[in-house]
């Protein structure tokens, strides 16, 4: 079993609450059980925004290196929010 250390918190009435619902709802043993929970599933997310950030930094440079070496296009706004909106009402109709 891995080393446990033990830690107060502070929570917001609510927040609370839904804690102990949750236990005495019987979904959990403990209090303690349900922030592991909570913070297994906000270690997740934040490795999917990590990543998310990663592959959008890529794009940011990859981006910047086009215009540094000149390779760009022109682009009507216009025509995006056309082809955009052609595109969503073909996805609805599917």
């Amino acid at each position: 079993m891995a080393e446990i250390e033990r830690l107060t918190i502070t929570l917001p009435a609510a927040m609370a609450a839904a804690v102990k619902g949750a236990v005495a709802g019987g979904d959990y043993a403990s209090s303690s059980e349900v922030i592991r929970e909570a913070l297994r599933d906000w270690a997740v997310k934040r490795a999917l925004q990590r990543q998310e950030f990663a592959s959008l930094k890529v794009d940011i440079d990859r981006g910047m290196a086009d215009l540094a070496e000149g390779r760009l296009t022109d682009f009507d706004a216009d025509r995006i929010a056309e082809r955009g909106k052609a595109l969503s009402t073909r996805s609805r109709s599917v």
